[in-house]
């Protein structure tokens, strides 16, 4: 897991994934939507895998969650996703854990983090934040 916390920061990504495979994919976009992608059209990739991350709210520990990873560290965590990863069995760390991720803009809750607050369901959050941007 080091070795992919030292890729994270000294590539300047959002998030690395080292699959079952031992293959390392490198992420650069902000927010869930890599993660999103991951578990509706590769899903092989999270089966398994170690996950590095920046930031971890519940809408991406969902799509952990679906994708089967098996560990996943985050620079910043939230609570919720905290909880939503271990209750599946995920081994999870973080550097700060928060109370919920915010905006971008800093003045408020992150978008992803409002839309999953309320569920519990991996399935049902994927499915909202699928939902999300198609609508956006």
């Amino acid at each position: 897991m080091k070795q992919l916390i030292d890729i994270l920061h000294s590539e300047g990504l959002t998030l690395v994934v080292r699959s079952e495979n031992g293959e390392v994919h490198r992420y650069t976009n902000r927010g869930v939507k890599d993660l999103l992608t991951l578990v509706t059209e590769a899903p092989a990739v999270l089966h398994g895998a170690l996950i590095a991350d920046k930031a971890v709210g519940k809408a991406a520990a969902a799509c952990m969650v679906m994708g089967g990873a098996r560990q996943v560290h985050a620079d910043v965590m939230s609570e919720p996703a905290l909880e939503l990863l271990r209750s599946h069995g995920i081994i999870a760390e973080y550097g700060t854990l928060v109370d919920h991720i915010i905006n971008r803009r800093g003045d408020g809750w992150c978008p992803m983090e409002l839309l999953s607050r309320d569920e519990h369901d991996p399935a049902t959050i994927i499915d909202k934040i699928t939902a999300f941007f198609a609508s956006h």
